[in-house]
């Protein structure tokens, strides 16, 4: 069983929900990553999806953008990505870590390192899951066969427009679990309906049988809890990112953990 798939057992027999803090790798300092996982852990997250950064992030809203042009221009690419998890591995054995980004620097690794490189290297420094934003279900299907023999998971994005056939199609071949995204727009964008996500999460699971997490919108402990109710998971990045811009290096981990703890609470109340 995968970290990933093992956490979510747990925490389901528990009759508790994850609570998934996105974190932009190198940011706001490029050493700081490591050091932020371990206080988000402390504070209560159960899954980390790391930000790789990267010069188009599509789906990404200013707040991520800028998280990644700032991380960009510290160095930080694919290479340090990993070796912030391996770093972070010394430590934690058990969170499972999921990097989230897009084709183009796994690519680009792939170029530089060879065929297949970014799947042994992410398996070496401890990754479990990966989501790639823009590699649709249909066109990667050998991706997802060598991330599941190299032992990790593969996770995609649903949206407000997903069709029953496009649901069909990632319940296929993705796993760990999936995220939806409950707004239409980018990361950070417009205002969350709680309703509308209730109403569309027994339609994913008419199809999905691994674990709901829901993300973009999610800023308060309030709408943490709603979402809760209904998600296996709730993904938190945009605010977790403007909390901690702009604070001194030594206060970065203590605001995010301050924060997810909240979350925590709301969660688990």
């Amino acid at each position: 069983m995968s970290r990933i798939a093992a956490t979510f057992s747990r925490l389901r027999q528990a009759g508790r929900k994850a609570l998934i803090p996105y974190v932009t790798a190198g940011y706001p300092y490029a050493d700081i990553t490591p050091e932020l996982m371990h206080a988000m852990v402390a504070a209560g997250a159960d899954v980390i999806e790391l930000g790789v950064p990267f010069s188009d992030p599509m789906a990404d809203g200013p707040v991520i953008q800028k998280a990644g042009e700032q991380a960009l221009a510290l160095g930080i690419g694919t290479a340090q990505v990993l070796a912030m998890v391996r770093t972070f591995r010394e430590r934690d054995a058990a969170t499972p870590v999921v990097l989230m980004g897009y084709a183009n620097p796994v690519e680009r690794y792939d170029l530089r390192h060879g065929p297949g490189s970014f799947i042994r290297d992410a398996a070496a420094a401890g990754v479990d899951g990966v989501l790639i934003v823009d590699y649709p279900p249909e066109e990667c299907e050998d991706f997802a066969a060598q991330l599941k023999a190299a032992g990790l998971d593969l996770i995609f994005l649903l949206a407000p427009t997903s069709t029953a056939r496009r649901m069909q199609q990632v319940a296929r071949i993705a796993s760990g679990y999936v995220y939806y995204v409950s707004l239409k727009g980018v990361t950070g964008a417009g205002h969350l309906d709680t309703g509308a996500v209730e109403q569309m999460l027994p339609r994913i699971r008419e199809h999905v049988q691994v674990p709901v997490g829901v993300g973009f919108g999610i800023r308060d402990a309030e709408t943490a809890r709603a979402i809760g109710r209904v998600a296996d998971a709730v993904v938190i990045g945009t605010r977790l990112l403007q909390l901690i811009e702009g604070q001194p290096r030594d206060r970065v981990a203590a605001e995010a953990a301050t924060f997810l703890r909240g979350i925590r609470q709301a969660l688990d109340a």
